[in-house]
């Protein structure tokens, strides 16, 4: 929470944070200014003192939502350095920092965050050394103060992040039904115009309803049948026909509209009827998901439920990553990962060395373990959005059934 960066501040010897860019697409920045609709803009929070926000004249107004001090960037003359350093924008983006760093203190230990071209930011920021040697610079490479901030979530983001789930839940129920309402002709899903239903229709359809209830694709939604259900991202061709008795994999993963809180969610449906075989993996799917869940506990470090799964589908005779790393068939992946302002957080549900985080109060995750088989052309995964709550009570925020069969 926003309320732990002065002690992870504290902890990492960081005298002051300094967050820049764009909002949208800058989970940092986003967190930082309170979702405030403005384009861009630097944030400045030094230890044990409140973030200031600097800013555009233009977007003064907007800016007053972020609930943080404003300060207007015109006041620096940005024109005059520029003109004093004679058209040289480095050193003038140089000239303008310090200028911006004198006037609040800024001074001792000072991280960088948010984003820019790599290329760009190196350039910058190694001449804003040199200009500023009293000045550390800093960087982090893995989870910075703000990723471990942002792992656990506070009350306004955790009803944020259900409302997200509410809606998600409404397009996969709608998907769901939409396909059942049209007609089977020959192992066909068929429109009412007589042309089959491809994936490009359902993915339309899927737009569609995000828009209505202002949700946003980042990218392109999964919607898998057949053999692509197999391979966990692919998204689907649109050209592939919905036909009865392949496996679908659906995973939603939308986003407030402006940027804000993801959620995230996979079911796997089969059209009229599942073989066998399919029905055979789903259960054992299903009694992985169950197991898991149940075993669920506040405190309890988030790579233990990967090691679980991995005993769990390798006693049943599937591949895991720990018996081959280069597994393609059978279960492929890690079992889950944080949620909230992008669709991979803190915390990671894997065991891969250095992974050392903990289910701690206030974390939301997901967990979504799957079975692919590419060369029997079919995969499945099951993805429910769990919330470590301060009681200590794990809640599934997802809440949706687990039926495989669209009955026709």
């Amino acid at each position: 929470m926003k309320s732990d960066l002065d002690r992870l501040m504290k902890e990492r010897n960081i005298d002051a944070a300094v967050v820049t860019g764009a909002v949208k697409g800058n989970a940092t920045m986003y967190y930082m200014v309170n979702g405030a609709a403005i384009s861009h803009g630097v944030v400045i929070k030094k230890r044990d003192e409140e973030p200031v926000l600097i800013c555009s004249p233009m977007e003064r107004e907007e800016a007053e939502a972020s609930g943080l001090r404003i300060v207007d960037s015109a006041k620096y003359d940005y024109r005059a350095i520029l003109k004093e350093a004679g058209g040289d924008r480095l050193k003038a983006a140089v000239q303008y920092r310090k200028t911006i760093f004198g006037e609040f203190g800024v001074s001792g230990r000072v991280a960088f965050y948010g984003l820019g071209d790599t290329g760009s930011s190196w350039v910058y920021m190694n001449a804003l050394k040199d200009a500023m040697p009293d000045v550390e610079l800093l960087g982090e490479f893995d989870d910075n103060i703000f990723l471990t901030a942002r792992m656990t979530k506070d009350e306004a983001e955790v009803a944020r992040i259900r409302e997200a789930g509410r809606k998600t839940c409404e397009v996969v129920a709608g998907v769901r039904d939409f396909i059942a309402s049209q007609t089977l002709k020959g192992g066909t899903v068929v429109k009412e115009d007589g042309d089959p239903l491809t994936i490009g229709d359902v993915k339309s359809r899927i737009k569609v309803m995000l828009v209505e209830r202002r949700m946003i694709e980042e990218v392109d939604t999964i919607f898998a049948i057949g053999r692509d259900a197999g391979i966990p991202h692919s998204r689907g061709r649109d050209s592939d026909v919905i036909e009865a008795g392949k496996t679908i994999v659906f995973d939603i993963f939308p986003q407030e509209e402006g940027g804000g809180y993801f959620f995230d969610m996979t079911r796997t449906f089969v059209v009229d009827s599942a073989s066998d075989e399919i029905a055979e993996h789903y259960r054992q799917l299903s009694e992985c998901h169950d197991t898991v869940t149940a075993a669920l506990e506040v405190g309890a470090p988030a790579g233990r439920y990967q090691t679980m799964v991995c005993d769990f589908f390798e006693k049943l005779g599937h591949e895991t990553p720990r018996t081959n790393p280069q597994v393609t068939n059978g279960y492929v992946h890690s079992l889950g990962h944080g949620i909230g302002l992008n669709v991979h957080e803190k915390p990671t549900l894997s065991d891969f060395p250095g992974m050392n985080d903990v289910l701690v109060p206030g974390s939301i995750f997901t967990v979504e373990p799957g079975l692919y088989y590419p060369d029997k052309g079919f995969g499945m995964r099951i993805e429910d959005v769990y919330y470590a709550r301060p009681d200590g009570v794990m809640e599934n925020l997802t809440g949706f059934p687990r039926d495989l069969v669209i009955r026709m």
